[in-house]
């Protein structure tokens, strides 16, 4: 096969969670250039369908909002996505939320939200279109991509705490559950962003050139680094990659050990 088939992604149908900003329109796009099809979820309707419009640009992008915290909101995109596609090559699970809070003063609503979504959705949601996935995986071998964080693999001193044991707990699930769906030939595995610009680090959005220094390749992450780790993650390029944490961070991992 040639270097660069390994690579594309003609011909699939993918689905990214959150994709109507910050890291998951990042991969959004980057899926898009390389031949892809790809739905796009998010909670607010109106920037789930500006971004899709947007994005239509480079590829054929479709907006399926639904708030996915909820397994009504899942089920309810699994049905509208089913009645649109016989097959899922690609599931990013990239929705997500942060909370931050003194000890002392962190609040269960601030635990249950972010877990939820974090780590318990992303299971319950592969779980619900293993069917499609299963299906695609019949021609060609299916790809899930979780995103985690590298506040999941070391410690980050803000106050974040369940958005980092959610963040491990994904980094630990992408592991177990690689195991399973392998076996239908669907492979998993996982990215573990650093800092980029999104509404969720607003510190890498709004003060860049001070996050910078803080890490060691004196930058943070570009819109293209993202993409192309999401890319190869789902191209065939990864197939012999199972269970891994892709950690994409600039270093920051490192320099915190």
């Amino acid at each position: 096969m040639n270097i660069l088939e390994l690579f594309s992604l003609q011909g699939r149908v993918a689905l990214v969670t959150g994709g109507s900003r910050g890291i998951g329109r990042m991969i959004a796009k980057g899926l898009l250039c390389q031949g892809a099809k790809v739905y796009i979820t998010a909670r607010k309707a109106a920037a789930c369908d500006a971004t899709a419009q947007e994005l239509s640009a480079f590829g054929t992008c479709i907006s399926m909002p639904c708030d996915i915290s909820t397994r009504e909101g899942m089920a309810q995109l699994v049905q509208q996505l089913s009645e649109k596609e016989p097959l899922l090559d690609i599931l990013v699970n990239n929705a997500g939320a942060a909370w931050g809070a003194p000890f002392d003063t962190f609040p269960e609503s601030g635990w249950d939200k972010v877990v939820d979504l974090n780590m318990k959705t992303p299971f319950f949601l592969t779980q619900a279109l293993a069917p499609l996935m299963r299906a695609a995986a019949k021609h060609r071998m299916a790809k899930v991509i979780n995103i985690a964080s590298i506040d999941g693999l070391s410690v980050n001193p803000m106050e974040t705490y369940s958005y980092a044991a959610s963040k491990a707990g994904v980094i630990h699930l992408t592991k177990r559950m690689s195991l399973t769906l392998i076996k239908d030939n669907i492979c998993m595995n996982a990215i573990a962003p650093g800092a980029f610009a999104s509404d969720m680090n607003r510190e890498a959005r709004d003060h860049g050139e001070a996050t910078a220094e803080r890490i060691p390749a004196q930058r943070i992450g570009r819109d293209e680094d993202m993409a192309a780790a999401a890319v190869y993650l789902s191209s065939a390029a990864s197939d012999y990659v199972v269970g891994h944490t892709l950690v994409v961070d600039g270093g920051v991992t490192l320099a915190r050990g």
